[in-house]
């Protein structure tokens, strides 16, 4: 249906006329005296930078230079001739599918009403109003002064937060109006409260009756053992009399077809068909990214009604189960929270998704691509589409449908407390019923989540509430999430779990009547952990959670990245712009206090030589973190040490990236791998060894997300740092790793070990190790420090080369060394593309890394924009 839509083609007889107003707008200012061509959809910002009458709003100080341009009141308006004759129609609408954000909708100068809220569809019915040529306008009110007029109108109590940290730069009041939370600013995004039609806008002519929503939900039942699949159709029916007729679903890979009679009452109303899948059938079920295959079924729905015309919809169906356990876990308190796909329990690995571009019109279907395919690439399964930015595209999900990719779906509240009055509550309302009905067919979307923090706000006092007003607000909380959104979810999708928020304690914040008292509680739900004063490669410091669903550490993007938007005085840790671009309180001392526990810090004479040593060991620190964490996180899967364990999920802050910044992502902004992303691939590898010390004893536990048990050799290899000659090395065979786990496959004291190495000490020697099998099946190498590498003895300065060669599509780099390097970084610049390996431990003479360009490039190009730093390139 999406390429009917686009295409003003004849449709059958009789059949809708739909014509989108997608194209060229005029844009005006308040006061008239900007006045430009624009592009719909699109934003005010991306206009004026399109017609050269803005730099990029990126560059330098232009986040704050450039507040004006959402300080005004801008008008959208444009001319079109009626493409058909509008006598013949009973209804003809205009279908905004998104509005950013307040504004009045004006036709031929009659209001037909108004839009509030960034995630809703509005509809206005234009039947009387529309002419053979037509001018439509939308004048918008500046999101920021309306937000402060809401904030001033709510007489009856405080909505706190008012306004975000100084540092970050940014506007006040953001949780009163229903828009993209972190454009008013985020502690890793600018400021851009944007104005604009940011999706499609379109003229639909209908009579009789008028399909508006088409989903699909499968379920398993296992009594009979038979897929069923849910077809819900949501009509605008304008016929004065019920309309008649048949509807028939085919599927025709699985021998299934069935014919209903159903009639459409007058108004909005919906019709649910239960198909019951061909039991005789194979059904492959979807599977998760590294558990199988992510097999969809085309499927064809003809409604043939006895007055008017037929609709065809071609869909495709994918059938999969998800469940959220909780239930008591023997020798532990509290309760398990884990999720089982196919009756399968799977351990959730990725990370958090934020909004790709301050401007959602220049997230294209190629920038998505890019993103999500990057976080398949590093093992990850899942992403959590986080509650302060917006509910995603549709491309974006079916982009995860196709990759195995599940999402963890929060509904756009954040860290925040928010108002309950009748028109707000109208409003989500309105929101949350049409994004379920839109993303529902999803089988990627696993879970839908009320709000990011908001539960943990409230019961940690956050915003230092005094405790005889707290109530209030712990009503205004069960208003909005309970008896509002998570109602209408459950009334309009049975087919996956609802947890009120992230951080909770499932089940237990439920029985105590939806805000527990620590929902950081390790025994429960899922928890989000944040610590930069300790020593992040102390496993110790981290919560055993039943899952981690947030935790982090910052980084720079790499010099290239930051050239884009910056002047040479930038150049520097101390810059003006560096601490501009710092939107998280003391984040670049932070950093600098994490790199120096285990790193001599850069001194450098030359600034910018300084600049990129520090930006490279920030990336080194956050990989090396979080890989620690993450680990930690992977090794508690299947035990339970003094009550805690059970770990089964861990997604690290964040994914991605909304500009040129510090932050917590492992894709810089242009979808340029940094050192941790890199290292995700090794730290989510489906099968991995994994080493910690614990009083002296080091142990070593092989984890698994193989769906068979395997017989392996662990390989285990110790260097002095001052040789590429290995001082010993040790394979146990035998070792059984089991399919889904994590168990322990080596332990050995550490005096014992260097003792058995000779001339071994903590600080002259590193430990790397491997599990190998059959039939090339191999994990990557880990490594194990015995000591930070500032006080390393014997690391010496070595000399690394590559060659270059082109061999089909891809590109080999033969690396060379001298002596043992730890993080080799391979940096190509502006060249679009990703490594398969990136700031590894190279113990071997000889090594070769494969490049995936994005974009064409030449052996030559790679070669003069090739950057090799390792560890003592530092200076």
């Amino acid at each position: 249906l999406r390429v009917h839509l686009l295409l003003p083609r004849a449709v059958a007889a009789g059949g809708p006329e739909v014509r989108s107003l997608r194209g060229s707008w005029r844009l005006r200012s308040g006061n008239g005296s900007v006045s430009l061509g624009a592009e719909v959809p699109g934003c005010v910002h991306t206009a004026l930078l399109r017609r050269g009458l803005i730099q990029d709003p990126y560059y330098r100080f232009n986040d704050v230079m450039y507040r004006w341009i959402s300080l005004d009141n801008w008008t959208y308006s444009r001319t079109f001739k009626t493409p058909f004759d509008v006598r013949k129609w009973q209804k003809v609408n205009l279908v905004f599918e998104g509005v950013d954000t307040v504004a009045q909708i004006l036709l031929n100068n009659v209001t037909l009403g108004r839009t509030d809220n960034m995630f809703n569809r509005y509809s206005f019915d234009i039947t009387s109003v529309i002419q053979e040529v037509n001018f439509v306008e939308v004048r918008f009110l500046s999101a920021v002064s309306y937000a402060a007029e809401q904030s001033r109108c709510h007489k009856a109590h405080s909505i706190p937060p008012a306004c975000p940290p100084p540092v970050q730069k940014g506007e006040c009041h953001v949780n009163f109006i229903r828009k993209e939370q972190c454009s008013f600013s985020w502690d890793w995004g600018p400021s851009f409260p944007t104005q604009g039609i940011w999706k499609d806008v379109r003229i639909e002519a209908y009579n009789l009756y008028h399909l508006i929503y088409f989903s699909l939900t499968p379920f398993f039942e296992k009594s009979a053992q038979q897929w069923h699949l849910e077809v819900e159709s949501v009509f605008d029916v304008v016929s004065s009399k019920p309309v008649a007729g048949l509807v028939t679903v085919i599927i025709p890979k699985l021998q299934t077809q069935q014919t209903f009679s159903v009639k459409l009452q007058p108004g909005e109303g919906s019709i649910v068909l239960l198909v019951n899948i061909n039991k005789s059938s194979d059904v492959e079920a979807w599977w998760p990214n590294g558990h199988g295959k992510q097999t969809g079924y085309n499927m064809t729905t003809t409604f043939v009604m006895e007055a008017g015309y037929q609709i065809e919809k071609f869909s495709k169906v994918y059938f999969r189960t998800v469940e959220l356990v909780q239930e008591p876990i023997p020798g532990s308190p509290g309760l398990s929270f884990y999720f089982r796909i196919n009756g399968r329990p799977i351990f959730i690995k990725g990370s958090n998704w934020i909004p790709a571009d301050s401007f959602q019109d220049r997230v294209t279907y190629d920038t998505l691509r890019l993103l999500l395919k990057s976080a398949a690439d590093a093992n990850m399964n899942a992403l959590r589409v986080w509650g302060g930015g917006v509910y995603e595209q549709d491309e974006f999900y079916d982009i995860c449908d196709e990759i195995g990719i599940m999402i963890w779906q929060d509904f756009m509240f954040a860290c925040a407390l928010y108002p309950t009055d009748q028109s707000y509550l109208e409003s989500v309302r309105a929101e949350v019923s049409h994004q379920v009905r839109r993303l529902k067919s999803h089988p990627s979307i696993i879970l839908w989540s009320g709000n990011n923090e908001n539960e943990a706000a409230i019961a940690t006092n956050w915003f230092s509430i005094p405790p005889a007003d707290i109530g209030v607000y712990v009503q205004d909380y069960i208003t909005l999430y309970v008896k509002n959104i998570r109602e209408i979810v459950l009334s309009e999708d049975r087919s996956r779990p609802f947890v009120a928020s992230s951080p909770t304690n499932g089940l237990e914040s439920v029985k105590e009547g939806w805000l527990s008292q620590n929902p950081y509680d390790t025994h429960y739900g899922d928890t989000h952990f944040y610590d930069y004063s300790n020593d992040c490669w102390n496993w110790t410091m981290y919560p055993k959670t039943r899952f981690a669903s947030e935790y982090g550490f910052q980084s720079w993007p790499s010099f290239s990245t930051i050239e884009k938007v910056t002047s040479p005085e930038d150049w520097s840790y101390t810059s003006n712009f560096s601490l501009h671009r710092q939107h998280h309180e003391g984040g670049n001392f932070q950093m600098l206090e994490e790199v120096g526990r285990h790193f001599k810090l850069p001194k450098s004479p030359d600034p910018v030589k300084k600049f990129k040593d520090m930006i490279y060991l920030t990336q080194v620190m956050q990989a090396q973190c979080i890989k620690t964490e993450t680990e930690f996180y992977r090794f508690s899967q299947s035990e339970i040490i003094k009550g805690e364990g059970h770990t089964m999920g861990a997604l690290y802050w964040q994914l991605n990236d909304i500009w040129q910044a510090p932050s917590w992502a492992s894709l810089e902004y242009g979808g340029k791998w940094k050192l941790l992303h890199y290292f995700a691939q090794n730290f989510f590898a489906p099968l991995l060894p994994v080493a910690y010390e614990d009083k002296g004893i080091l142990h070593i536990y092989g984890i698994s997300d193989l769906h068979v048990d395997h017989k392996l050799t662990l390989k285990v290899v110790v260097h002095s740092w001052s040789s590429l000659e290995p001082v010993c090395t040790l394979a146990k065979e035998g070792v059984t790793v089991k399919a889904q786990s994590a168990v322990p496959v080596y332990n050995e004291s550490i005096s014992d070990l260097l003792e058995r190495c000779r001339n071994c000490t903590r600080k002259s020697c590193v430990v790397t190790f491997c599990l190998v099998g059959e039939e090339g099946l191999q994990s990557p190498t880990n490594h194990h420090f015995l000591s930070s590498l500032k006080d390393a003895v014997g690391l010496e300065k070595t000399h690394l080369s590559a060659s270059v060669s082109k061999q089909d599509d891809i590109y080999i780099f033969v690396l060379q060394t001298t002596a043992i390097a730890p993080f080799v970084s391979l940096d190509v610049g502006n060249i679009k593309g990703r490594f398969s390996d990136n700031g590894f431990l190279m113990t071997e003479e000889k090594k070769m890394v494969v490049f995936y360009p994005w974009e064409p490039t030449s052996v030559e190009e790679l070669e003069s924009s090739l950057i090799l730093t390792s560890l003592l390139d530092v200076v």
